[in-house]
């Protein structure tokens, strides 16, 4: 075996309470799909050809060092909590320390059953591993905090949905797969032991800095609350903020029916299972709020007086909506010219944003076009735009330079879910160029690359894509 992945696995070096030892379940023909040269580098991966690329990311052999499990949590879905969910249909390999000194998990998603599938088959259909895929690495090319994908794999076998689908396998990276869920799950059970080499390894492996629990609360609320305003400002919905898909490094994980906003209204949502519109982009930032309350009420149990924290972990929660806010007035301020954005240009910023909504604008494509004059075309009355392009001239800075500035704040490229479905289609007949041409012009979203402007259009009435779904 030529691959060599330099393990070093943290994780499974806790009590076996944390996890379930988990082999993948073989599959029958892989075929590599993708493989991330440049995340294989970072993590220390030695080269191989493609057909052992194939074999060791579709679970059919272990590469040394791994010590395949799948992690034990719970987790509060849509509001209901649930006392075990767990890896149902992930194995976590191992983890590397990269190149540049972080650490990171690398696991296989879709490797078949383990003891907290719950009845389900532990495989992923192709057409979701694709899409994590583009649209993990193109959080990545955004700049927001995110998992990444190194390989997938198509496995030569059916998976069966609505009806037979092809099999893949997605190898996900992320800075650790520990969820507020992986909390809630201790702290339910009264494992009070549990909770503390937790937080412990929490703390030394993501904020080493933080003193004890309350001082973790503080860091994962403070990493919660730019990412939150990360995402508000590209126009993401993540689809499922269930606290098992909540991760305490601050990064975006799980990527089921997640997508990005084509016409912009603070309303929108796109998961088929959110009928309530409990995560609709607008109530993105409420619901992080709850989910860190949910991970605050998990920590104090572990604490010999857990009555007289609750003051301070409630005073730390309640100082997350000021942090998003800041937050998203940093991030939007950026977006129409504004560095220094204050408080008093949040009405101009709001808006703008009420003038979109009303006017069937496109989210991306109207921030992208603030710096060529050109806004007012995205509007279906453009002078509704003409009403506030004049209050924002009169702020805005030197205007050179703040075309610039928003050039880099405003990508030209998203994932759109039209183009996403198409390179799925096509994926599904053997023809992965969409995939490959996906991924090559979202690995530099903020350039002009006029050759590819056909993947900025938003998506014509026949093609626009209403509802996203789960890959289980």
């Amino acid at each position: 075996m030529t691959l060599h992945i330099p393990f070093d696995n943290s994780y499974a070096r806790l009590p076996p309470a944390f996890y379930s030892a988990q082999a993948p379940s073989p599959v029958r023909a892989p075929h590599l799909v993708a493989f991330n040269q440049d995340l294989a580098r970072l993590l220390g991966i030695a080269e191989a050809d493609r057909k052992e690329l194939a074999q060791v990311f579709s679970g059919n052999l272990l590469p040394e060092g791994a010590t395949p499990i799948a992690q034990l949590y719970s987790g509060h879905q849509f509001g209901q909590y649930n006392p075990q969910l767990g890896d149902g249909r992930a194995v976590l390999l191992g983890e590397t320390v990269g190149r540049d000194g972080q650490r990171r998990d690398i696991q296989l998603k879709g490797a078949g059953r383990t003891p907290y599938s719950r009845g389900g088959d532990g495989r992923a259909w192709l057409g979701p591993v694709l899409r994590e895929y583009v649209v993990s690495e193109a959080m990545h090319a955004l700049g927001i905090p995110t998992t990444r994908a190194l390989a997938a794999v198509a496995t030569g076998e059916p998976v069966y949905r609505e009806g037979a689908m092809p099999g893949a396998i997605l190898t996900r990276v992320a800075a650790s797969h520990l969820r507020v869920g992986t909390f809630q799950v201790f702290a339910a059970r009264g494992d009070r032991n549990s909770l503390k080499r937790l937080t412990d390894y929490a703390i030394s492996r993501h904020f080493p800095d933080a003193e004890g629990p309350m001082g973790l609360l503080a860091a994962v609320r403070d990493a919660q609350a730019r990412l939150i305003a990360q995402w508000m400002g590209v126009g993401f919905i993540h689809g499922v903020m269930n606290t098992d898909n909540c991760a305490i490094s601050g990064e975006t994980i799980d990527y089921g029916p997640c997508a990005f906003m084509d016409v912009f209204h603070p309303d929108t949502v796109f998961s088929s299972i959110d009928r309530m519109g409990r995560y609709a982009y607008s109530n993105q930032p409420d619901i992080a709020v709850w989910n860190l309350a949910q991970l605050a009420t998990a920590l104090i149990q572990q604490l010999d007086d857990p009555a007289g924290a609750v003051e301070e972990a409630t005073e730390i929660v309640h100082a997350m909506p000021g942090l998003i806010r800041s937050a998203w007035l940093s991030v939007f301020g950026a977006k129409i010219g504004l560095p220094d954005a204050t408080p008093q240009d949040v009405p101009l910023i709001e808006d703008l944003l009420r003038r979109m909504a009303e006017n069937q604008a496109d989210f991306t494509n109207t921030f992208r076009a603030l710096a060529r004059g050109d806004a007012r075309d995205q509007f279906t009355d453009p002078t509704a735009f003409d009403g506030w392009e004049t209050g924002w001239r009169a702020r805005l800075p030197d205007e050179g330079q703040a075309a610039a500035a928003m050039d880099r704040a405003n990508p030209a490229f998203i994932p759109r879910n039209h183009r996403v479905e198409e390179m799925i289609a096509a994926a599904v007949q053997g023809d992965y160029a969409p995939f490959h041409r996906l991924n090559a012009v979202l690995a530099r979203p903020y350039a002009t690359q006029p050759e590819q402007a056909d993947l900025m259009r938003p998506p014509k009435p026949d093609e626009v894509v209403a509802a996203t779904f789960c890959g289980t």
